[in-house]
């Protein structure tokens, strides 16, 4: 396994991304990261997920970069490569995207964080709407709801934007927490209005073209297909999607919008992560001043930072990264964990939204997460002081929840004392709303793979508010 990691390393030499050495050479055990490759398996073979692309960076380089399976599920599948399969990121366009944007803006003077959204969009106003400030829509504390079936409603992208604009509050302002596509949806509209630019041709100039970011982008060219990740194959779109962005209300927006809609490589995003580590430079390009990296990156209400979330011991952050740890994750398979204090972040991209053959792929995918941001803390060895216990087993090891029936079959005291298999089917419960007053932990929903705009941590972001109707369209974490 150790030589099959360390020939990955000289393979990677001509490879996009970042340069490459050794875990050696920056404090990291290679025996230990094999057990990477274990874990991300693991996934695959239970078909949680046909492929995954990961990279594992640390003090400036790329230890650990490698792609896993296929990009779908049939023989004649492209197999992943971490420099070139191309994933859809779904919610890691909030972060990577949306929030990067709003600091570059700030950076510049032309985005006040606590003035009213008003200011910038006139149409966002009326009653509550006009004390909601572009800060709260970083922190999810809007008000808005999770999300609107604009797929439905809107026959445009300018229709779907100005129902996204009327959409009335759930709370006010300050007061709950409730994760919201909507509120990404709406700081982007803020963005392009401050900006005079659409969101994608910012992002472009102003961040993924400096930084040598050729892999990312909204709107993928068709030339591109074949290196593009599936995703849904039976969407209300009718069609499969290859390209195209999974998430309907994205889709319906034009394919550009501040809640999902980028694509990217691990490799691109790898280049993204160490310029965050590095206070917003790389390769002597400044994209944004180091002051604002560190304010939008702090805990600024409960476990959320500026647009980022902070690792909390649960979810796809493991149990290992601290709060000063941020990130990430999406609703098709994929997160972004960056650690300063360690100096080192984790990328994982998979497209655990097509043809997923586990029976529930939501738990598969938050359990390698979490594994795979624990196995590389657990592979930094520099400090004696501070070295992490090697796990002898990891979720992935037991894939709990993965495949087998939630319910076991019981002993019934009928029929003679014979043990009876339950036939009843195992039913999910519904997701719950996840609306809390501002700071504290909310209702976690369920982890099943549903067509709400709930998110589940175990499958995405932390949560948003429930759907309550049929059929609404999948969220992008």
């Amino acid at each position: 396994m150790i030589r099959t990691l360390l020939g990955a390393y000289i393979a990677l030499a001509a490879s996009d991304g970042l340069p490459v050495n050794t875990p050696k050479s920056v404090g990291m055990s290679a025996a230990r990261l094999a057990s990477v490759d274990r874990i991300v398996m693991r996934g695959i073979n239970a078909g949680g997920y046909p492929g995954a692309s990961v990279v594992i960076g640390r003090k400036g380089y790329a230890v650990y970069q490698r792609g896993f399976g296929k990009l779908g599920w049939t023989t004649s599948s492209p197999r992943v490569t971490a420099d070139r399969s191309i994933y859809d990121l779904a919610s890691l366009t909030k972060v990577v995207g949306t929030t990067t944007a709003a600091m570059v803006l700030y950076d510049q003077g032309r985005l006040d964080l606590n003035a009213p959204v008003s200011t910038y969009l006139p149409a966002f106003s009326g009653g509550w709407k006009d004390s909601v400030t572009v800060r709260q829509l970083l922190t999810h504390r809007s008000g808005l709801p999770s999300g609107r079936d604009l797929w439905r409603i809107a026959r445009t992208p300018d229709e779907a934007r100005a129902a996204v604009l009327s959409t009335n509050l759930e709370c006010k302002p300050g007061q709950c927490y409730i994760y919201s596509d909507l509120g990404a949806d709406v700081l982007g509209f803020v963005i392009e209005a401050v900006s005079g630019e659409s969101l994608d041709v910012f992002l472009h100039d102003k961040v993924f073209e400096p930084l040598g970011m050729n892999d990312t982008f909204f709107r993928p060219s068709d030339s591109l297909t074949y290196r593009i990740a599936p995703t849904e194959i039976a969407p209300p779109r009718g069609y499969p999607l290859q390209g195209q962005v999974h998430d309907e209300n994205a889709y319906a927006l034009g394919g550009v919008a501040g809640h999902a809609g980028l694509f990217s490589t691990a490799a691109d995003l790898s280049i993204f992560a160490q310029m965050m580590l590095n206070g917003g430079s790389y390769n002597g390009v400044r994209i944004l001043s180091d002051t604002t990296v560190a304010l939008f990156t702090h805990r600024a209400a409960g476990t959320r930072a500026l647009g980022w979330d902070t690792a909390d011991g649960d979810g796809g952050s493991g149990k290992f990264l601290d709060s000063r740890a941020y990130g990430h994750t999406g609703y098709t398979g994929t997160s972004i964990w960056i650690d300063p204090e360690r100096q080192m972040f984790v990328l994982l991209l998979t497209n655990r939204v097509h043809a997923a053959r586990a029976r529930r792929p939501a738990k598969v995918i938050s359990d390698v997460r979490a594994d795979l941001a624990d196995a590389a803390v657990a592979s930094v060895v520099d400090n004696p002081d501070n070295v992490i216990a090697m796990p002898r087993t990891f979720r992935a090891d037991k894939a709990a929840g993965w495949n087998r029936p939630v319910r076991t079959a019981r002993k019934s005291r009928s029929h003679g004392g014979k043990a009876q298999s339950s036939k009843k089917a195992t039913s999910k419960s519904p997701a719950k709303k996840r609306t809390s007053s501002a700071g504290k932990a909310s209702t976690k929903p369920s982890a099943s793979k549903s067509t709400s705009s709930t998110k589940s941590k175990s499958g995405s972001a932390k949560t948003a508010s429930a759907s309550k109707s049929a059929g609404r369209a999948k969220p992008a974490a």
